[in-house]
């Protein structure tokens, strides 16, 4: 990818919506009729970004942050307030026909499969849409059921498939076209950890096969951790970080996690002097040590206390993102 031209181009994207406020009596709703009062919410604001062709890209925020706008923006089904945006080349909001066969968008919250009937009857639905010939149809079909594991399941109608089984069905149809663009908006939502891996699976292999570039929003961290080396990180409509998913943890949580086995149970206030106790049950126990200073910590817990084991290690992903996200920022106002 060393060169490349990015294929995902984001500048400045904002967007804003302009809400009605209503009070909750018969008077509020007189009021609403006569003379609205309106408040502007700030969903996306200045936000910018390049991907390259063939990147996995994690995108972490919580509910509200702005990942599904800029999305939908990036998809053409949103106009930016204000901003620039190019995918595959084409301006996304003008929706134009070469523009909607390079990219694909999988929403873990709504479907697309037609409930009563077969997965097979909305896929040649989708294969008319796009075109496909038949025999190239029949040989994608087969090749993203094999490896969906989704072969025996192509004839049952989509509301007798499992939860986990629906949500391969739906990346199978939307990946018909062979799209160069993924957008794929919490692809893993409600599935059990057995068919979150199996998303997970598809997802690098069909990334290693096609080459495709994806953009992956989602809440459960072991999606990111496992499939994007970069991160893009969004609160409050703000862009916080873009970049490596190490760096991440390195600018925000400014510590390290040390756990101990004692030799002995001891009472949390033996542990206060060596860093934050996180945890502590029986003879187990978890501290936060800020990174300067771990050396000299270690050191001073391996002399004073009865420790049997140690080890150091990098604090839960979870965590640092929480902790980024109870961070409130400031919003500029109009």
């Amino acid at each position: 990818m060393a060169g490349a031209s990015p294929i995902v181009v984001a500048e400045d994207l904002t967007r804003h919506y302009r809400v009605a406020l209503k009070e909750d009596s018969l008077l509020g709703t007189l009021r609403h009729f006569l003379r609205r009062r309106y408040q502007t919410i700030r969903a996306v604001e200045g936000v910018s970004f390049r991907i390259l062709p063939g990147e996995v890209v994690g995108f972490l925020g919580p509910n509200g942050a702005g990942k599904t706008t800029t999305l939908k923006m990036l998809t053409g089904l949103v106009h930016p307030t204000r901003g620039k945006a190019l995918v595959a080349g084409h301006v996304p909001w003008r929706r134009e026909k070469a523009f909607l066969r390079k990219i694909t968008l999988v929403m873990g919250n709504k479907q697309q499969l037609i409930w009563d009937l077969p997965a097979m009857d909305s896929f040649r639905l989708n294969a008319a849409i796009y075109e496909i010939p038949e025999g190239e149809f029949r040989k994608r079909v087969g090749e993203l059921a094999e490896m969906l594991s989704l072969e025996k399941k192509l004839h049952q109608p989509v509301r007798k498939l499992s939860l986990g089984e629906r949500m391969k069905a739906e990346l199978l149809a939307a990946l018909l076209h062979r799209p160069e663009v993924l957008f794929l908006d919490e692809p893993t939502l409600g599935l059990d950890v057995n068919a979150q891996v199996a998303v997970r699976e598809f997802i690098r292999e069909y990334n290693r096969r096609y080459g495709a570039t994806v953009l992956l929003t989602s809440h459960y961290m072991a999606d990111i951790a496992a499939l994007s080396e970069r991160v893009l990180v969004i609160h409050q409509g703000r862009l916080l970080y873009d970049g490596a998913l190490e760096g991440l943890l390195a600018r925000f949580a400014p510590y390290r996690e040390v756990r101990l086995t004692l030799g002995s149970p001891l009472p949390q206030e033996a542990l206060l002097p060596f860093g934050e106790v996180r945890a502590l049950e029986g003879r187990e126990a978890r501290l936060l040590v800020p990174r300067e200073r771990l050396t000299e910590r270690v050191a001073e817990i391996l002399k004073r206390l009865p420790v049997e084991d140690l080890e150091v290690r990098e604090p839960p992903l979870e965590e640092v993102i929480a902790k980024v996200f109870q961070s409130p920022l400031p919003v500029e106002e109009a």
